[in-house]
């Protein structure tokens, strides 16, 4: 009985882009390891992406461009660990697509088939959609990402640039659609473009940055709860102040520990 139910929570692809018709709203974190999946998944969020952002909120880099294929899989695999009902996503990271299709395709399957997560996502619209194209008919399941996209911060100069080119986020958002893309993630883009598009594709689309009028929504798990920073855009919302917390635990211990009153005889023995 409980194997029954747990499939019938279980999020697939097809399910996930029925809920835009359905008009249920998609929620999406990130996570990187087992423990925050297990806990994101428990909760009832819809998807967990295994975002490249890995490479700036746990390796420590700038940018996300240092990532590495094989580091995406290791953090999939902890991720598809701790989870068994949502939806699990995996960045690409750069260049592990770029080349070919046919690198694409290679690469995306190492992703399925060492980790278990169900679908990848990928930078890019118009420009990619060969690539698109190719994933889908290898079975491949893919979302595309338009408007900001961080592997582009090279070219675009900064990480929180807001796009603006209207031709240009329609044309990458349709053309990522026609080329078979499941869903498209639409990031830092006017809440009236986004809105428009939203309406004009029948793929759902995962906002950040985009205004409320999205079907689904992502953020990166360490800002939503407070613990980056100094990271604080306009487009997210704390939900809890866990850096805080953190550092006021870590300070009673150390204390507890240099006074010695840790470990007292209830935490000894005998």
């Amino acid at each position: 009985m409980a194997d029954a139910a747990n499939e019938g929570r279980l999020m697939t692809v097809p399910r996930f882009v029925a809920a835009k018709a359905e008009g249920r709203r998609l929620v999406m974190l990130t996570a990187y390891d087992a423990l925050w999946a297990g806990l994101f998944d428990q909760a009832g969020v819809d998807a967990i992406l295994v975002g490249d952002t890995v490479g700036m909120v746990v390796q420590g880099h700038d940018t996300t461009l240092p990532v590495t294929l094989d580091e995406m899989i290791y953090h999939a695999k902890m991720v598809v660990r701790g989870t068994r009902n949502a939806l699990v996503v995996v960045d690409m990271p750069f260049m592990s697509f770029q080349v070919s299709p046919e690198q694409a395709i290679t690469n995306a399957g190492r992703i399925l088939k060492e980790t278990g997560a169900s679908a990848v996502k990928l930078e890019g619209g118009e420009y990619q959609a060969e690539t698109i194209r190719a994933l889908s008919r290898a079975d491949i399941p893919v979302i595309a990402h338009v408007g900001m996209k961080p592997q582009s911060i090279r070219m675009l100069g900064g990480m929180s640039r807001i796009q603006r080119d209207e031709e240009r986020l329609r044309i990458d958002a349709r053309s990522a659609e026609e080329a078979g893309a499941f869903a498209v993630v639409l990031e830092l883009i006017p809440r009236g473009i986004a809105d428009e598009i939203t309406q004009e594709l029948s793929i759902p689309t995962i906002g950040i940055g985009a205004g409320g009028g999205c079907d689904g929504q992502v953020l990166v798990n360490q800002d939503m709860l407070g613990l980056g920073n100094g990271f604080n855009p306009k487009f997210l919302k704390r939900y809890a102040d866990l850096r805080s917390q953190v550092l006021e635990a870590v300070s009673h211990y150390a204390e507890d520990v240099r006074t010695g009153a840790f470990p007292g005889e209830e935490h000894s023995h005998d």
